[in-house]
């Protein structure tokens, strides 16, 4: 029985290992998407939160996921933000809406 028991939690220790390594792997591959020659107002929405630390965007691209870099100019000054939630419309599939946090470029 303490076989039986072993092996159950052998499972399930190379399970979580697997699953923890595949996360930090899929979380690595993250993208980077330049916004800055597009028009704001035009191509995309930038409402800042919290003194530009923080904004909702609106705008169109297709795969754009949690996780992912959004470069955005604002005047002369470009600054790299961090999508945290995304949600896609049903019409235009290719248009969603996100929570952005600023982050530095590395």
């Amino acid at each position: 029985m303490s076989y039986s028991r072993s092996g159950i939690n052998l499972n399930i220790i190379f399970l979580s290992l697997y699953n923890f390594l595949f996360s930090k792997t899929k979380q690595s591959h993250s993208q980077t998407y330049d916004y800055t020659q597009r028009i704001s107002g035009r191509d995309y929405v930038f409402e800042s939160v919290d003194n530009q630390e923080k904004g909702y965007m609106t705008g169109w691209g297709k795969d754009i996921k949690r996780g992912d870099y959004i470069i955005l100019r604002n005047g002369s000054s470009a600054y790299r933000y961090q999508v945290e939630e995304i949600d896609y419309y049903c019409e235009p599939p290719d248009m969603w809406i996100a929570l952005l946090q600023k982050v530095d470029f590395e």
